[in-house]
């Protein structure tokens, strides 16, 4: 990956995006997807990452707990070793690139952790699907957008969670949505790739999320669920009038 020329300040949050060379698929299965949850949760971490040995890890705790020597009374809980990078506040994947809202915890840590996400991840899918190109992967450098104001953070907060609408109808952006309760069903109870389900009260990668001070900002997990539909609701009317009247951020 070449090197950065900015430096991102900690304790400062960015919206970060990258994507597959060429723009070609990313994640082409879902085994896929779930290695880029594992790759985000995991190369949250400042020390060296044995990927191997934390997977034979997991494998044993999940055997112990099947066969009745983990606590039947708890949750499968992985136990949390990582010195974090960033927070991961929230996320989405899509086919050929990934959404990110981070805030960096120490210095460099926000390149540091997509070095190692976009290292790991590339080396698994190569190989994972016998590709002998050489070259990068990433289309080279990410990119990021710095937040300043609560009302961007908003609006950020659910552009990334309604990004997937495309995988449903493809011109949303351009032509505004035109089934926006088949928008919102998708996004609220079938689209899983996300940290939108976890935001509204809908366990599903909650391990991955800090979620504490999104949720303050977004009003609680009816506030979150409120944002996303009213975004989905003017999108609708800009489809069906070309005017969406006043924006709901």
């Amino acid at each position: 990956m070449p090197q950065r020329k900015e430096e991102f300040i900690n304790n400062e949050i960015y919206h970060i995006t990258t994507r597959r060379i060429g723009d070609e698929i990313l994640f082409e299965n879902i085994d896929d997807y779930y290695r880029g949850i594992f790759s985000i949760y995991e190369f949250n971490n400042a020390n060296p990452v044995a990927i191997q040995k934390r997977r034979r890890k997991i494998q044993e705790i999940k055997r112990k707990f099947r066969n009745g020597r983990g606590r039947a009374s708890t949750a499968f809980v992985i136990p949390d070793e990582r010195n974090k990078l960033v927070e991961i506040l929230t996320f989405s994947f899509m086919p050929n690139h990934i959404h990110l809202l981070l805030r960096q915890l120490e210095d460099g840590g926000i390149t540091k952790f997509m070095s190692k996400v976009q290292t790991g991840y590339a080396a698994y899918f190569k190989q994972k699907h016998e590709i002998k190109r050489k070259g990068y992967f990433f289309q080279g450098r990410f990119n990021s957008v710095r937040i300043e104001t609560t009302e961007q953070l908003r609006t950020v907060f659910v552009y990334i969670h309604a990004n997937p609408i495309s995988l449903i109808e493809p011109k949303w952006k351009e032509l505004g949505i035109k089934n926006p309760k088949k928008a919102i069903k998708f996004l609220e109870e079938e689209y899983k790739w996300s940290s939108c389900l976890d935001y509204i009260g809908k366990k599903n990668f909650s391990s991955v999320t800090e979620r504490d001070f999104m949720l303050k900002v977004m009003g609680g997990e009816q506030g979150c669920r409120d944002f996303i539909e009213n975004w989905i609701e003017y999108k609708s009317k800009i489809r069906e009038t070309g005017e969406g009247g006043p924006r709901p951020l």
